[in-house]
C-alpha cells in the first residue's frame, strides 16, 4: 500500500486523478490495528474508484498536523485536490463503505 510522506503527499494525493483515502494510523496503535484488515480490503475492492493510501503519523507528523490529525486511526477523504471527508476510530467496513460511496458515487 502507497505510504504517503512530505515528500509526496503533492503528487499523489492533491493532484491524483482518483479520489484517495489516507490512514492516519503508528505501530503502536491497537484500534490502528483494529482497522488496517478493513481498509486494506477496501483498497482492494474498489481499486478502479479510489486510491487508498497510509500515512504513519511518527514517521510524517507534520501532514497529520498540517490536516489537523488529532486522534488515530483517522481515515481522510480527498477529492480533486480537497478534503471531503473525514472519519475518525474504528469504523465498520459497511460504513467507511458508505461514506466513500456518497462521496466519489
Amino acid at each position: 500500500m502507497l505510504e504517503i510522506t512530505k515528500e509526496n503527499f503533492e503528487k499523489e494525493v492533491l493532484k491524483s486523478d482518483k479520489p484517495v483515502l489516507i490512514d492516519f494510523w503508528a505501530p503502536w496503535c491497537m484500534p490502528c490495528k483494529i482497522i488496517a484488515p478493513t481498509v486494506e480490503k477496501l483498497a482492494e475492492e474498489l481499486k478502479e474508484k479510489i486510491r487508498v493510501a497510509k500515512s504513519n503519523v511518527d514517521e510524517s507528523p507534520d501532514i497529520a498536523t498540517d490536516l489537523s490529525v488529532m486522534n488515530i486511526p483517522t481515515l481522510v477523504l480527498f477529492k480533486g485536490g480537497k478534503e471531503v471527508s473525514r472519519m475518525i476510530g474504528v469504523n465498520s467496513k459497511e460504513a467507511i463503505e458508505a461514506k466513500i460511496k456518497s462521496v466519489i458515487g
